[in-house]
């Protein structure tokens, strides 16, 4: 098995822990039935916790003779990075960073003799740069959700 990930959330690590070693006994046994080797090195974890102040603890193999886990500290899946507060910092600030270079190319749009007019610079940012800084806007932005920070970094931009 090539690059496998477990994912746990939970109120605290002291219950996550288990089932994050049960879920990996099961896996690696699974592979072993089958005749399938799995990669250790390449097995990533990866927390959900409410808490925001806890260590991000590692996951200790040792007694199916496979090396501790660390998790990560962001998770990318489908374009979206995740915390395990789930705050989307991370998130927001990748694709506010990746408009950026749009912007400044934006000035290489124009002739010889004069630039871009005021409305066609409004039309490039309407359609270029604000679809990429806004990507996944609707996942984390909504009505009760903390996301002053990420508006911050948007406005910004």
């Amino acid at each position: 098995m090539d690059d496998g990930l477990l994912i746990s959330q939970g109120k605290t690590y002291n219950k996550t822990l288990p089932e994050l070693y049960s879920s990996y006994r099961v896996a690696t046994d699974l592979m072993v039935t089958f005749g399938l080797v799995i990669e250790h090195d390449k097995s990533e974890i990866f927390h959900f916790s409410r808490a925001h102040n806890d260590s991000n603890p590692e996951l200790d193999l040792s007694a199916i003779d496979a090396p501790t886990l660390k998790p990560k500290t962001y998770w990318r899946y489908l374009g979206f990075y995740f915390d395990q507060c789930l705050s989307f910092k991370e998130h927001v600030w990748y694709y506010s960073t990746k408009a950026l270079p749009m912007v400044k190319a934006m000035g290489m749009l124009r002739n010889s003799s004069r630039g871009l007019l005021p409305l066609q610079k409004h039309l490039l940012y309407c359609s270029c740069v604000v679809p990429i800084a806004t990507y996944g806007f609707r996942l984390w932005f909504f009505t009760r959700a903390p996301t002053k920070a990420q508006v911050l970094l948007l406005a910004a931009m």
